[in-house]
């Protein structure tokens, strides 16, 4: 099945769902920064909320920023994604490894840490963007993203992430995000109903595994509330805007003494971006155009 985000309303408008397969986009992201099965699941849990949240928005250059600096021997995760379906991220430190939980799952919380904050910049293409910071509750990621919503934008939310790693691919991505609006969350009937519901889920891999499509798991949950599924399926993709430009650019910025010590000491340069793992490299040639470019610019 093809990386896909679809939407849904129920109860009249007054749930919102959205549902993620990010499989593709994590098996690239593994594949870019060579993770390891535990910081794979960290890494493809976070892209998937990011693009569960920035869903909401509405201005095509919309972009949401999270980021996750817990206590555990990650490091820090941070991922960007945008409504249009394009995502990219990393961790600090993408070999740890951990054992199983007592679960016998990956253990996101330990490789993450429980103690530490969350931080979630929603920038909506003008003016200032808006952020918010929560403390961390587990290091799952679900559950932070969960408490970050009800906190922070004080939206009750159910969010449901999940990543299954085998040795050879990820197998299985995505997510899950249910939100009450404020005129149904007065119903406490209908709220306990789908805290129910939602807890009652084995998760979403075996979902995805047991060959359940987005709607059909909207329907499991939702089925029976007025649910209204939206014709649009936007596909999700894993992309990073950086260029070989950009390397140049940020170069520049070194200026002229820099570069000069650059070409004498290395010859050349190097650069690789964080968020996909891309090593550009600069001859002793081009870093001398730079210097060129720079001298001849008005003082």
């Amino acid at each position: 099945m093809a990386d896909q985000l679809l939407r849904a309303t129920a109860v009249a408008g007054g749930i919102r769902a959205v549902g993620v397969i990010s499989t593709r986009l994590v098996q690239e992201a593994r594949q870019r920064h060579r993770l390891s099965y535990v910081a794979t699941a960290a890494l493809g849990r976070t892209m998937t909320a990011g693009l569960l949240l920035v869903s909401s928005m509405k201005r095509p250059d919309s972009r949401v920023n999270i980021r996750i600096k817990g206590n555990g021997p990650l490091g820090g995760v941070l991922v960007d994604a945008g409504l249009d379906g394009t995502v990219r991220g990393y961790v600090d430190h993408p070999d740890v490894e951990l054992p199983p939980n007592a679960k016998g799952k990956l253990d996101v919380g330990g490789a993450v840490g429980s103690q530490g904050f969350l931080y979630v910049i929603r920038d909506v293409g003008y003016g200032y963007p808006y952020s918010g910071t929560v403390e961390l509750v587990s290091g799952e990621i679900g559950e932070d993203m969960a408490h970050y919503l009800a906190v922070s934008e004080q939206t009750p939310s159910a969010l449901v992430l999940g990543v299954l790693v085998e040795p050879d691919q990820v197998v299985a991505s995505g997510g899950l995000l249910i939100q009450v609006m404020p005129k149904a969350a007065q119903d406490q009937d209908l709220v306990e109903t789908l805290e129910s519901r939602v807890s009652q889920l084995s998760g979403f891999t075996p979902l995805m595994k047991a060959g359940k499509t987005l709607p059909q798991i909207f329907a499991q949950l939702l089925g029976d509330m007025g649910l209204e599924i939206l014709p649009e399926v936007q596909l999700v993709r894993f992309h990073c805007g950086c260029s070989f430009e950009r390397m140049l650019g940020a170069l520049k910025l070194l200026g002229v003494e820099e570069l000069q010590d650059m070409m004498e000491k290395d010859n050349g340069a190097e650069a690789t971006c964080h968020f996909c793992n891309q090593v550009y490299q600069a001859s002793r040639e081009q870093l001398a155009e730079l210097v060129q470019a720079l001298q001849a610019e008005p003082q």
